[in-house]
């Protein structure tokens, strides 16, 4: 492979900035241009070195050159990162040098395939990459990194390992087919291996929802009848003036979403419009469009101001009983709250707390829509292996749906796969990661 150079520092003038150049020749390369009190090619693995980066006689700018040798480095090859001072055209200058000196630039995500295809990380880690670098919050930050540190590779990792096992003895008896009175795999073994790789599946398939609200935000649909103050709440909880506040009802017309973080946790709000009865088409078309917004929401704040819960809200998620204009003294069940004077810390406490309990429901998590076809595929293979066991179907047909499950749970974590989907995935990611 040639040696890449990038900047691996956002783009723009700062304080410093740096340049990983990763490769067979890296240390080589770098040393074509450092000038320092020894050559880098005699430094020790995982140590810095101060310098200067010079041509002839024209000097560049004094920098720190860290030095990590295969394979005990980030991409799994000898890599060198420069910190050189964050101006624009130290940084540009920088790089050119490097690549006159013999580098390629690298292309989007280029180091963290490197780290994939040299076995630093499975698939999934290097997916955590990405979403670690995008995370808007605590809790979209914490389930990237626990994804990093091979959560959910582990997982599949063992019941991959287990299947393998049961797999290559029905292939071993596929080898003795001559004589049908072997069996290598025990079938009421490998029924109750079946079983459980099936619950673990949907398990985590059920968590998916959670997961990708995490990391794209929980949706939270505020709904209401007419004037029960839901623009007024949704300007409450961000802080400005977002939706617009009449007493005229069906001002709402459409809904309005925003983002908030409470307590490191992402929720995307959702202002809808009023839901009753009328004759009005636009209006009924924003009255239907925020009974589907309750319908995918994960948490809905149900509003009211006089105590009436009557509304038919379809909704398989959490629901909280709001009680709004409490500083007029209105009484009746549910959450009290002035949304006007901002009055509305019990209901942050309250949506933090039902966003937490939905998040301990599944140690491993997944939020990677991929990651979801994948195990979907593998979840449905399995069914069939456990509905042939209960026929007796052959051997032979048996290990069709065990290969169709191990290759899907394969395709996770990158055991299997092709240079099209890797092209997918690292493109999305940014320069000089």
């Amino acid at each position: 492979m040639s040696t890449i150079c990038a900047i691996s520092t956002p783009y723009g003038a700062g304080g410093i900035a740096v340049i990983r150049v990763s490769g067979e020749q890296a240390i080589e390369i770098v040393d074509r241009i450092f000038v320092g009190r020894k050559q880098l090619a005699e430094a020790a693995p995982n140590t810095v070195h101060f310098g200067r980066i010079q041509r002839a006689d024209e000097v560049l700018d004094e920098v720190l050159c860290s030095v990590f040798k295969a394979p005990h480095s980030f991409t799994g090859e000898d890599t060198i990162e420069i910190a050189c001072h964050g101006s624009l055209f130290i940084q540009q200058e920088l790089l050119r040098w490097l690549i006159d000196a013999g580098c390629k630039a690298a292309e989007p995500g280029e180091f963290t395939r490197r780290a994939f295809l040299n076995g630093k990380m499975d698939l999934t880690q290097a997916e955590a990459v990405a979403d670690l670098i995008a995370a808007q919050s605590k809790a979209e930050k914490d389930l990237a990194l626990s994804q990093l540190r091979g959560a959910v590779s582990n997982e599949l990792g063992v019941l991959r390992d287990r299947l393998l096992h049961f797999t290559s003895l029905i292939e071993l008896e596929l080898d003795f087919a001559d004589h049908e009175e072997l069996e290598f795999a025990d079938r009421s073994e490998l029924n109750a291996l079946a079983h459980e790789i099936e619950s673990k599946l949907a398990a985590l398939l059920n968590s998916f929802r959670t997961g990708n609200a995490i990391r794209h935000g929980i949706p939270v649909a505020i709904i209401g009848a007419p004037n029960v103050g839901k623009s007024t709440l949704l300007n409450a909880l961000l802080g400005e003036q977002r939706a617009i506040v009449s007493d005229i009802q069906g001002t709402t017309r459409d809904t309005i979403e925003d983002t908030l973080i409470l307590d490191g946790i992402l929720f995307r709000l959702i202002d809808t419009a009023g839901l009753r009865e009328t004759n009005d088409t636009i209006e009924n078309m924003g009255i239907e469009r925020s009974r589907q917004a309750a319908e995918k929401a994960q948490i809905i704040i149900y509003l009211s101001d006089n105590g009436q819960w009557t509304l038919d809200i379809g909704h398989s998620g959490t629901i909280i009983n709001v009680l709004n204009k409490a500083d007029l003294g209105v009484t009746g069940e549910g959450l009290r709250i002035s949304a006007k004077n901002n009055d509305i810390e019990p209901l942050k406490q309250e949506l933090v707390r039902v966003a937490k309990q939905s998040m301990q429901t599944s140690a491993v998590m997944l939020s990677n829509a991929r990651h979801y076809e994948a195990i979907s595929r593998a979840h449905e293979a399995i069914e069939r292996v456990q509905q042939g066991l209960k026929d007796g179907l052959s051997g032979e047909l048996l290990s069709l749906d065990l290969q169709d499950c191990l290759s899907a749970l394969g395709e996770v974590t990158g055991q299997i796969t092709n240079q099209e989907v890797l092209a997918n995935i690292f493109s999305k990611f940014c320069i000089g990661k």
